[in-house]
């Protein structure tokens, strides 16, 4: 049979969002749920959220919804399961909030200009022969679940920019 994938056409991401998730250990995801209620941005998100976790531990939603940051944040992490965008949004919260020393290292060794961790150009195209050192640069100053989760992360969002880093993601047993 032909291959009949196009070279042009980014490969699939190795997994989503929800399955990152779903990977965390439970101390990991009261961290990343933590950020996730904390995001100013993430109202929208928090409000399906909080409906969630209420028909899951048959609450009603207004209970969820007046709980302390910290107790909604425990009753998210206790959820094995979460749907791709709340999964992918507390992520990203999670980054912003709380690894972007690691992110800005990780960009530095790319030699990628940023503020703060976050890239502020569009169509940056890392060069593929960096991003092993850079990995390995981050892996050595940083704990390997962060690690391991913000190149999954960069892998899920875009594909496309950060597809070349799915050979490394591999060879670690990452996926």
């Amino acid at each position: 049979m032909a291959d009949t994938t196009s070279p042009t056409t980014p490969a699939a991401p190795p997994t989503t969002p929800a399955r990152l998730w779903k990977k965390l250990t439970l101390s990991h995801r009261q961290k990343v749920a933590a950020a996730f209620w904390q995001a100013d941005d993430a109202v929208d998100d928090q409000v399906q959220a909080a409906l969630i976790v209420a028909q899951q531990k048959k609450f009603r939603p207004k209970f969820v919804l007046a709980l302390d940051d910290e107790r909604k944040a425990k009753h998210l992490a206790s959820m094995p399961s979460i749907p791709e965008q709340i999964a992918a949004r507390a992520l990203i919260a999670y980054h912003l909030e709380t690894q972007r020393p690691m992110m800005g290292s990780f960009l530095d060794a790319l030699g990628i200009a940023h503020e703060n961790g976050v890239i502020q150009e569009d169509e940056v195209k890392p060069d593929e022969a960096k991003l092993a050192p850079a990995v390995e640069a981050i892996e050595k100053a940083y704990p390997l679940e962060d690690v391991s989760l913000y190149v999954n992360v960069l892998l899920c969002q875009d594909p496309q920019t950060w597809g070349a880093l799915l050979p490394i993601v591999e060879a670690k047993g990452w996926v």
